[in-house]
């Protein structure tokens, strides 16, 4: 029985992060640039065996692709050498995700809509390619609702955490984990693919090849079927993925090793893309998903307490939504009266509300709330400004 390892990097940096980081934090900036670069760097001529997924914010996109910040970090990394590299279809699968990074069942519909089609303008023009097949939802934040609009995307395929997974056909413990199966909601349906939530903590913390190997026989000696395993994380936090130390890293003391133990027939797994797997073994049943985020160092991510734990994060969360609901009327009504100057205003609006939305706002308890309540006060103000009458949004 062939096991397939399909490994899931996500990358996210919120808009001016990088750039605040180089100007306060120096090190730290360079460390994320070194993690971001080494990706393509470590896999060079390993084409035949290596395959990684990655799912790139549009925020960091518009960082790594803005040339005023390609040419401060020149001496550092080479941007556009590395979004080139990224390109490379024989090591990469890019999965689309929301622009802002935003936890998309805490955002209101209309803005959701707004964050899918501006990753999937910028993705099309940075990556060459009209379609993304796989989708990975910022902060593994999914609800069954959000299926019509990934598939009217064009999405295939979507992650989720395997805590959430409940069956609705019946099949085993190792099925559900190890097999994609089908998801419908609202007349529409996805293919979901399903996180190992215990070996994925283990890829973000740090592990070794050997218990690795061990660790995957042991929870696939049961299957019937070809299973995939998936162990998705982020790729560019903790010194497991920023050590520059040759050997100390993800890359040099995991990944490269396995590679080496595929290559000489010594492991029971191989590297696979997803879709590669879906085109020769399909999906398997159906599943319910719960609402829910994946696990964070403080919470397990089924009640989204990691982003809406104290009363500060609700408020806000609740004003992106008020926000939201005039903004939208506004733009509608201006949109009637063919009004080009108040449509440029909403549309910086809009942009302020979307970066609100950002989930690194909310993730962090209340320390980065206060620039989701700024963003907010900047779009009233734009809705205001842009309106023949006084705007209410209560």
């Amino acid at each position: 029985m062939t096991v397939h390892h399909a490994l899931v990097l996500n990358l996210h940096q919120p808009t001016g992060n990088l750039e605040q980081l180089l100007e306060h934090q120096p090190w730290e900036a360079r460390e994320i640039l070194f993690a971001l670069d080494r990706i393509p760097r470590s896999l060079w001529g390993h084409e035949a065996l290596a395959r990684v997924h990655l799912s790139l914010s549009g925020t960091l996109l518009e960082t790594l692709s803005d040339p005023e910040f390609q040419q401060r970090v020149y001496g550092v990394v080479d941007c556009g050498s590395l979004l080139w590299h990224l390109q490379n279809q024989r090591l990469f699968e890019i999965l689309g995700t929301g622009y802002y990074h935003p936890v998309l069942p805490l955002t209101p519909e209309a803005d959701r809509l707004e964050h899918l089609g501006r990753w999937l303008g910028v993705a099309r023009h940075l990556f060459w390619r009209p379609r993304f097949d796989g989708f990975w939802p910022p902060e593994m934040g999914f609800s069954m609702e959000l299926i019509p609009q990934l598939r009217a995307a064009g999405y295939r395929y979507v992650l989720v955490d395997s805590e959430h997974v409940e069956p609705v056909t019946p099949m085993s413990w190792q099925a559900l984990r190890y097999r994609p199966h089908i998801a419908r909601h609202g007349g529409a349906e996805i293919v979901v693919v399903v996180r190992d939530r215990e070996l994925s903590d283990a890829q973000e913390s740090g592990m070794e090849v050997d218990w690795f190997l061990r660790e995957v026989a042991e929870r696939t000696k049961w299957c019937d079927f070809e299973p995939l395993v998936t162990t998705a994380t982020d790729g560019e936090n903790g010194g497991w993925f920023r050590n520059v130390t040759p050997g100390a890293n993800f890359w040099s003391a995991f990944y490269l090793p396995l590679l080496e133990r595929v290559g000489a027939g010594t492991a029971a797994l191989v590297p696979t893309f997803i879709g590669d797997y879906l085109e020769h073994h399909g999906f398997h049943g159906e599943v319910r998903v719960r609402t829910g985020a994946w696990n964070t160092g403080w919470h397990h991510g089924r009640d989204f307490t990691q982003w809406t734990g104290s009363a500060r994060q609700r408020a806000a969360l609740d004003d992106c939504a008020r926000v939201s609901a005039t903004l939208h009327q506004a733009r509608r009504a201006a949109g009637e009266r063919d009004d080009g100057e108040a449509l440029a205003m909403l549309d910086e609006a809009l942009n302020a509300l979307l970066r609100a939305e950002t989930s690194c706002n909310f993730y962090w308890g209340e320390d980065w709330v206060g620039r989701a309540e700024a963003d907010l006060a900047r779009a009233r103000a734009l809705l205001a400004g842009s309106s023949p009458e006084p705007v209410a949004d209560d």
